[in-house]
């Protein structure tokens, strides 16, 4: 009887304490909601910018974003989709008198920086003002910043001119400790994921592509900036090269900034540019507040409040490929795959964009997303618009659009395929004193088995599987882009490009983003007016509470304790999971510092 007691009281406790946490769950929701129903944006406005961390294809749906609980985001983030279309309609919005790009550390790579930026110069036609500040500029933030009217920097601050680098973690040694041997098979001269597992170093083709597209996406933010600022490429190649910039002085001196001031006297020229009295805070209004402002009720430009029948269908497709679901931040083969045949087998959808943000996965996964592009190419437009990354498996969805938009600095190609088994038999045996036997029914019966190495009859039998993949692949690039199997292999071999370089080679159609990909798309369709509609649907708040919740918790936990060296957590998680089944992925994680 005691023990039922227990049982009665531990029962009564989950539920009150269940009840406690919906009820404060409604309440958030409730007033998140509320807030959000449309902000005032008063006279003579500034748009307050500042960007902090990564920025997501499309906003969250989340309604308890901004509100610290439970360990969720306390920040609101706004998706590259809402950054653009805020941008867009403070150009027109008579409340918004210009914008102020504040201190931004922004970890996105460059493709979306690019998209921010030249919306950012299309603002400046209207007359209107920019203004940008920051204690530290990296290299990123000053991309963006240099097409400001005026740019400051803090007297003390940091300013980052040194050109980029790009390192890669080589995990051979590690393995090597720990008795595992990186069973590889792959086709690509240039299919490099896999060279961390088995060299200690960049090998001769891998270092000759990272020089050849780390030099493009140089020359590009080079000739940008010079641009924006006035001066020649190579002043500016000089200028990092010598690490001229070592002081705010010295960017004031080589005229990268416009001038050395504190928060105080921005504010103060802000209050100038606005009207507003010097005793007075200056009328500003926050990105993600601006999202759902008023300024947008009437305004007929928007796509999304179109009163056409006639649609356009933004797919979004974005993070690794895989198989299954998938979620706002993956590509699951199945939930983009029946995105994709609900947009074509919709007769009110004239055109379908496919914005594609990956770099690559599961060469499987990537093959029944390729499928469903094909089909739809037959019954209806279909543009492909690329984001950071379309590589390997990121390309092959691309390549059945009828046409293909690519940023200059998107990273593209790495057309090959691979696959890893690793051989933990000295793991087992000579560290953990672990022995296996068993009996097998036939002679592969027990291939891919990971406790013994590989015989050279299993490895040609995966080598065969993953040649006739690579096969399949430069078939259906071949197919897509109109050209002969041979030329794409001498292009392919896993070979990375950026879109400068992929126009030239027919890889892309056309430089662009996503809306010269959605203008694009209209006229195929031969549409004046549309109203967009996007897929795959966001997942509700709850949902992502009931599946995602202990991820979540679990995920900003290693975060806070490992800091930076997250990356390198991420990495040998990644490499856990290429073990599983042939890759159509990039060659490793790209980042350009």
């Amino acid at each position: 009887m005691k023990q039922f007691f227990k049982y009665v009281l531990a029962t009564i406790v989950g539920l009150v304490f269940t009840s406690i946490i919906i009820v404060i769950i409604g309440i958030a929701i409730i007033a998140s909601a509320s807030s959000d129903k449309g902000s005032h944006v008063d006279a003579n406005s500034v748009l307050h910018i500042s960007f902090n961390g990564n920025i997501p294809e499309r906003t969250p749906n989340n309604p308890l974003a901004g509100l610290s609980f439970l360990g969720l985001d306390d920040n609101k983030d706004v998706g590259l989709n809402d950054i653009l279309a805020d941008i867009k309609k403070a150009k027109t919005d008579d409340n918004i008198k210009g914008i102020f790009l504040d201190e931004s550390y922004i970890e996105s790579q460059q493709a979306t920086v690019e998209e921010i930026r030249n919306a950012l110069i299309d603002f400046k036609k209207s007359g209107k003002f920019i203004i940008a500040y920051a204690e530290v500029y990296t290299q990123s933030f000053y991309y963006l910043a240099s097409v400001a009217d005026k740019v400051y920097i803090n007297p003390k601050g940091i300013f980052e001119f040194k050109g980029f680098s790009s390192q890669i973690t080589f995990l051979k040694g590690a393995l090597d400790k720990l008795g595992i041997e990186a069973q590889i098979i792959k086709v690509g001269t240039y299919k490099s994921a896999v060279e961390p597992l088995f060299l200690t170093k960049m090998s001769d083709a891998n270092r000759l592509q990272v020089t050849s597209y780390l030099g493009s996406l140089y020359d590009h933010f080079l000739t940008n900036i010079g641009k924006s600022r006035n001066i020649s490429k190579d002043s500016l190649f000089n200028y990092a090269n010598n690490l001229s910039i070592q002081f705010p002085e010295d960017a004031l001196k080589y005229k990268l900034v416009d001038g050395l001031k504190y928060k105080d006297e921005i504010l103060d020229e802000l209050k100038d540019r606005t009207g507003t009295e010097k005793k007075s805070t200056v009328p500003s209004i926050e990105l993600k507040d601006y999202t759902k402002s008023d300024a947008d009720k009437d305004d007929d430009s928007n796509d999304k409040n179109s009163s056409s029948k006639n649609r356009i269908a933004i797919i979004y497709a974005s993070g690794e490929i895989n198989g299954g679901d998938g979620d706002d931040n993956t590509i699951g083969s199945e939930r983009i795959s029946k995105a994709l045949r609900k947009a074509r087998l919709d007769n009110k959808i004239k055109a379908v964009v496919l914005r594609v943000n990956s770099p690559g996965g599961s060469s499987l996964a990537s093959d029944v997303i390729w499928r469903e592009v094909m089909l739809t190419k037959k019954a209806k437009p279909i543009i492909v618009s690329m984001g950071d990354l379309a590589a390997s498996g990121g390309y092959y969805i691309s390549c059945a659009a009828d046409s293909i938009f690519a940023e200059p600095n998107t990273i593209t190609g790495s057309i090959g395929i691979f696959a890893i088994l690793p051989n933990m038999q000295k793991l087992f045996n000579d560290k953990l004193g672990i022995t296996f036997d068993g009996v097998t029914t036939g002679k592969y019966a027990d291939l891919g088995d990971i406790s013994k190495p590989l015989s050279p009859d299993e490895r040609a039998i995966l080598q065969n599987q993953v040649n006739h993949g690579y096969d399949d692949f430069t078939k259906a690039v071949a197919a897509g882009r109109h050209k002969t199997q041979a030329y794409i292999n001498s292009i392919g071999q896993g070979r990375v490009w950026t879109g400068a370089q992929a126009i030239k080679i027919g890889l892309v159609d056309r430089l662009g983003n996503i809306n010269d990909a959605i203008n694009s798309a209209a006229k195929m369709a031969k549409l004046s007016d549309y109203k967009l509609i996007e897929y795959p649907e966001q997942k509700s708040f709850l949902d992502k509470f009931g599946s995602n919740f202990n991820v979540e918790m679990k995920t900003r936990a290693i975060k806070s304790e490992l800091g930076d060296n997250y990356k390198y957590y991420e990495q040998i998680k990644g490499v856990t999971q290429m073990m599983r089944t042939p890759q159509t992925r990039l060659p490793y994680d790209i980042m350009i510092n």
